[in-house]
């Protein structure tokens, strides 16, 4: 990946957008971005200006092959992260981590984007060897595709096993009407498609700065190679 691409393209007339036509552009990208992950493509998804004001590359995890995986550590940079619908997370027992680890250090800190994180465990399929390679990872991300699928008939533990090397991430019970993370956004796009709740969330890092990618270069990454871009208000609008 490489930062600081050119910003958002203009009308093709060099004319500015109308109320109405940034409306219809809004609702095109959305639906846009739904085809794009029944098809098995990335989306990409900023959240806002005043929360992390992190822009994500999302795949639905069904769709995750070893190639996705290498545009995820390569083009995005970030943390790669299953996330999984609340009743998903239920049903396998799957804690929030701080829940989960009786450390002092999980205690006594405050998040400046959000009341907790929605980190739940770590984990690798149990047919992975280390766990890490780009085969591996895409094996562990596609079965916790198909199991959020059918919870009810997957034994978790004996598919998965923890530590690994995949992070989980554990959607509020409420979706984005009790929280606004990528975590919500992406498995309520996975909703709207018509798809089981676990998609992979990967923040998109600047090369030049080491800082979040800008909404303006995370736009011109999209336009560059054909995927659908997405504000996270856009995202709030159509699903709530």
């Amino acid at each position: 990946m490489t930062g600081h691409h050119a910003g958002p393209q203009s009308n093709a007339d060099g004319s500015a957008a109308g109320s109405n036509s940034s409306a219809n552009a809004s609702v095109n990208s959305f639906e846009r971005a739904l085809e794009s992950l029944r098809a098995g493509e990335p989306v990409l998804v900023h959240d806002a200006a005043d929360r992390e004001g992190e822009t994500d590359l999302i795949y639905h995890a069904d769709s995750v092959t070893p190639e996705a995986v290498a545009r995820l550590r390569n083009d995005a940079g970030g943390l790669i992260c299953v996330a999984l619908g609340h009743d998903v997370a239920e049903a396998f027992d799957l804690p929030f981590y701080s829940d989960a680890v009786d450390h002092p250090a999980t205690g006594d800190h405050e998040l400046g984007y959000d009341e907790r994180s929605s980190f739940s465990l770590t984990v690798n399929h149990r047919d992975t060897y280390t766990g890490i390679t780009d085969d591996d990872r895409s094996t562990t991300i596609r079965a916790l595709g198909e199991a959020a699928a059918a919870p009810e008939e997957t034994e978790f533990a004996a598919e998965f096993r923890v530590p690994g090397h995949v992070h989980l991430l554990k959607a509020a019970p409420d979706l984005l009407a009790q929280r606004e993370g990528h975590t919500e956004l992406g498995v309520a796009l996975a909703d709207a498609a018509g798809r089981s709740p676990a998609v992979v969330v990967c923040e998109m890092l600047d090369d030049e700065t080491g800082a979040a990618l800008s909404p303006a270069d995370a736009r011109a990454y999209a336009d560059r190679h054909g995927f659908a871009y997405l504000e996270g208000s856009e995202v709030l609008e159509r699903v709530e």
